[in-house]
């Protein structure tokens, strides 16, 4: 068994050798803060929760890597992000712009928060309709009587 634990140990430090190495960065500081800003205005299309400025995945460092040759290109930011919608749509965008393609995207959440609140509101109206309280017979409105005036010994 200690033989086990033992390799399960070696193989689980060994991963370390599969992490991936930091992406490289620009030796322009200011050429990489401008590339982070139009990065955080995109949504990773691998996560779909996170920007591209903070994920991780290869897809989202070849966009990063994209919009820095855009930048030396000397692309605006305005233009970079129409790039990126053209190519990707507007889902791409974090925050995308309220329009009748992207209607479902900014109601959706709301929508579905509505239905579930309002099928939460019917269950329960219909449960407390659903739950009478119990009528006691007489003999049972009888033995609570005694019990009452006769409690039993602790």
């Amino acid at each position: 068994m200690l033989r086990y634990l033992f390799i399960a140990l070696l193989i689980c430090s060994s991963l370390n050798a599969l992490a991936k190495v930091a992406a490289n960065t620009s030796a322009d500081p200011a050429l990489e803060a401008r590339m982070m800003v139009i990065a955080e205005e995109l949504r990773c299309l691998v996560c779909q929760n996170e920007t591209i400025a903070a994920s991780h995945a290869d897809l989202a460092v070849d966009l990063k890597n994209q919009i820095r040759i855009k930048l030396t290109q000397g692309q605006s930011q305005r233009q970079i992000l129409d790039f990126m919608v053209e190519r990707y749509g507007d889902f791409v965008l974090y925050r995308p712009p309220l329009k009748t393609t992207t209607v479902l995207l900014w109601l959706g959440p709301f929508t579905l928060l509505a239905i579930a609140l309002l099928m939460l509101v019917l269950n329960v109206r219909r449960r407390r309709r659903s739950v009478q309280p119990a009528a006691l017979s007489d003999a049972d409105i009888a033995k609570a009587r005694e019990l009452l005036a006769n409690p039993p010994p602790n």
